[in-house]
């Protein structure tokens, strides 16, 4: 095995393993153990922190094994920026703020757009991206109570998302910034935003222009990457967005003029589609050949990478708008059979169409291949619909041997995984047929078709090498990965089937992730990764298993795996020189300013803690009455989300309110009633003298008949969400000078 190969092997550890350290740090937080009191959880995660950025700065120092402590280094820099995302989340549990409330994303992306400017790190730039926008959303849309917007409003919204997306955009393109996946991810994100505003079921006054923008911006993108700077990869990505918006507005019009002459005009829509598709990369690889100047030439010659990236992605692309030519093309055929079936069964129509569909282009080698591909592929689609609509087993049978018939003629890893996929579904589908009245049928179906692809990967040792033995070991491995995940998500087969296959499943994806990267099997080894933090990610609400358990449980396995990689790392030997490691150099750039801002961090965990626990000790308490609710926030655990006795003004107050802007700052005076409980009396205006057992607080407006005070959540220990939400039916709350609240605690009395 080569050095760089060795080095490689290594990281992998390294990711993994830091990766589960960070997410036993969340799951343990998230579970809100009852063991800590709330100085403990500021102190553990502040402490945690340190862990991260001094384990970084440790790193950084070695002399030893370069390549690995330098990767370790930067690893745990981004750590610690996690960590603090934690840290900043568990100060709203401990708090009771708002669950995923906006402040939190804001605090959060504040020091990760201070290291991404610092270190120009990508994965820096992408976190930061990701919370800046999440802070948005978070205050637009917040996750934790309803906010009412109006159609300007919700459009305003929308073209802020895009235009914040498309100045990212020339900025990097401007070279402002270096961030070739933020490039991408914005430019993306930018035609999304705007392919959103097109809809006129969201916005029905405004959605006929937005057609106008998006189209622009689209023929705006073809002219400049064809024109002025050439870049075939953004070209291949404006091509997609100009697809994706011819098939949005197909989508838009079929809900509106649903009739036989539309499935008509449909087919030819994607005739004109893929006959575009065609000439488009035909025009794509002739781009710059004639006009290129030798500079030009001897720069592509020095970045051969580029352009086999541009290549990857115009294949990418081409795949994708020939894919939903067919998804349209089979849309349309199902829906012209339905309308024009008469008496007939149009399932019978349906398979008989799809069998003229098929078996003459079998046939037929020498038609043009992109024609061939797409009238197989909608004549397999409508096969698999009407085989399932007909629901016979002999019917599926047979399908299932023209499915196989399609696999040998076809060439090319698009096609054969496309037809590996209708034979997993097409022999579930059989399974049913047959099995379907056997107790937990479709657990026993899903491990038999589980085991079935296992085989099948298995059996690709026996096949001689070439393309054919490649495609069958992919489309084995991807399948064997996503039903075995699935298995973790079914009931018992037999007894404890549930634990084996979730221990089964990540046994064998963390082993397959490091023989795979091992072996250079980059596309094996990527698919394994993936189904390794998508387990990580969906098994935080497998109920199974307490979150505390989850946390120990990945906290020793990330230890294990990191001291068994750095073994491993200190006996190969494999490093690079310092010169040649770009995390050494990332790590000399400012590391003083590095320094400044992990204590600003620990600064404001500091504050924010003191504030909170000033306004507790000398607060005024006043007690509200409440219906609570028991969801769960991922950085924050399970919480009750509250309503209270005073979040529904009257109706002076609402028609009021309701002439304000959503999120309006506004102050409530409130007023001790019968029982000890304070009830809404009235607006604060400034300067107005307050009654004996009358209070301000602070709230917001939701844009609607409702006052949001930030104290609608209540965090609870795992598990105990339903009996809080059964007996809690008052809230006392701590109330500053200023009108600041912190909810303390929820009581029957």
């Amino acid at each position: 095995m080569s050095a760089m190969l060795r080095l490689n092997v290594a990281r992998v550890g390294f990711l993994m393993g830091v990766s589960l350290l960070l997410a036993s740090i969340i799951y343990f937080f998230a579970a809100n153990w009852g063991g800590l009191v709330r100085a403990d959880k500021i102190l553990a995660s502040a402490g945690i922190m340190v862990l991260f950025y001094g384990a970084a700065f440790v790193f950084s120092k070695m002399k030893i094994m370069l390549g690995h402590h330098y990767f370790l280094s930067v690893t745990f820099l981004v750590g610690g920026c996690v960590a603090f995302g934690v840290a900043v989340a568990l100060l709203n549990q401990i708090y009771n703020s708002h669950a995923d409330t906006y402040e939190l994303f804001l605090v959060w992306s504040i020091p990760a757009l201070l290291l991404a400017f610092i270190t120009r790190f990508n994965p820096f730039y992408i976190l930061a991206y990701i919370l800046v926008h999440l802070t948005l959303w978070q205050y637009f849309f917040p996750s934790a109570y309803s906010i009412v917007h109006s159609d300007q409003e919700i459009l305003l919204i929308g073209w802020l998302f895009a235009l914040i997306n498309l100045i990212l955009f020339a900025l990097i393109e401007a070279k402002r910034l270096t961030s070739a996946p933020l490039k991408y991810i914005s430019f993306i994100a930018f035609h999304i935003s705007l392919l959103v505003l097109t809809s006129s079921d969201l916005y029905e006054h405004y959605g006929a222009w937005m057609n106008v923008a998006s189209a622009a911006a689209i023929a705006f993108g073809f002219y400049y990457f064809a024109q002025v700077r050439q870049d075939k990869m953004m070209l291949t990505l404006n091509a997609l967005a100009a697809s994706a918006f011819a098939v949005f507005k197909y989508f838009e019009l079929m809900s509106e003029h649903y009739s036989t002459l539309f499935f008509i005009f449909g087919l030819l829509f994607v005739a004109l589609l893929l006959t575009a598709n065609v000439f488009f990369f035909r025009y794509l690889n002739k781009l710059g050949k004639h006009q290129s100047s030798s500079n030009e030439r001897a720069d592509q010659a020095s970045h051969p990478s580029e352009e086999h990236k541009s290549t990857l992605v115009g294949k990418i692309a081409f795949t994708i708008v020939t894919v939903i030519g067919v998804l349209i093309g089979s849309i349309s055929l199902v829906g012209l059979v339905l309308l024009a079936a008469g008496e007939i069964p149009p399932e019978n129509i349906l398979f008989v169409l799809s069998m003229l569909f098929i078996i003459p282009t079998l046939l037929l080698t020498r038609l043009n291949t992109a024609v061939r591909y797409t009238v197989l592929t909608i004549g397999y689609i409508a096969g698999l619909i009407s085989t399932a609509w007909i629901d016979t087993s002999a019917l599926s049978i047979f399908f299932i041997a023209v499915l196989l018939v399609g696999w040998f003629k076809w060439q090319g890893r698009v096609p054969h995984f496309f037809i590996y996929t209708l034979l997993n579904i097409n022999i579930a589908i059989l399974l049913f047929q047959l099995f379907g009245s056997v107790h937990n049928a479709a657990s026993f179906i899903v491990f038999i078709v589980t085991s079935l692809n296992a085989v099948i990967y298995a059996s690709h040792h026996l096949l001689r090498e070439g393309a054919f033995k490649i495609h069958v070991r992919e489309c084995g491995w991807f399948f064997t990965l996503l039903l075995l995940f699935w298995l973790t998500f079914m009931d018992n087969i037999f007894p404890y089937s549930y634990e084996l296959f979730n221990i089964l499943n990540f046994i064998v994806v963390t082993i397959a992730a490091f023989l795979f990267v091992r072996r250079s099997q980059a596309l094996e080894a990527a698919i394994s990764f993936v189904f390794w933090f998508i387990f990580l990610a969906f098994k935080y609400y497998d109920l199974f298993w307490t979150l505390l358990h989850k946390s120990i449980t990945l906290a020793l396995l990330g230890v294990i795996i990191i001291a068994a990689t750095y073994i491993y790392a200190y006996r190969t030997r494999a490093a690079v020189s310092e010169q040649a490691d770009s995390f050494s150099r990332l790590l000399r750039r400012s590391p003083a300013l590095i320094a400044i801002v992990v204590v600003l961090q620990l600064g404001y965990v500091g504050y924010h803690a003191a504030v909170s626990e000033i306004l507790l000790s000398s607060g005024t308490p006043i007690k509200l009455a409440i219906v609570p609710l028991d969801p769960r926030s991922i950085l924050q655990g399970d919480y009750v989300a509250l309503q209270y006795n005073i979040s529904a003004p009257p109706d002076h107050i609402a028609q009021e309110l309701e002439r304000r802007p959503s999120n309006s700052r506004i102050k409530v005076v409130l007023q001790q009633g019968a029982g000890g409980v304070y009830n809404l009396d009235r607006l604060y205006k400034k300067g107005e003298p307050l009654a004996d057992k009358e209070i301000i607080i602070n709230g917001s407006t939701s844009g609607w008949r409702n006052i949001q005070y930030g104290i609608e959540s209540y965090f609870v220990p795992e598990g105990t969400g339903l009996e809080t939400e059964q007996n809690a039916r008052f809230a006392y709350v701590m109330v500053g000078t200023k009108g600041d609240a912190i909810l303390e605690k929820l009581t029957k009395e």
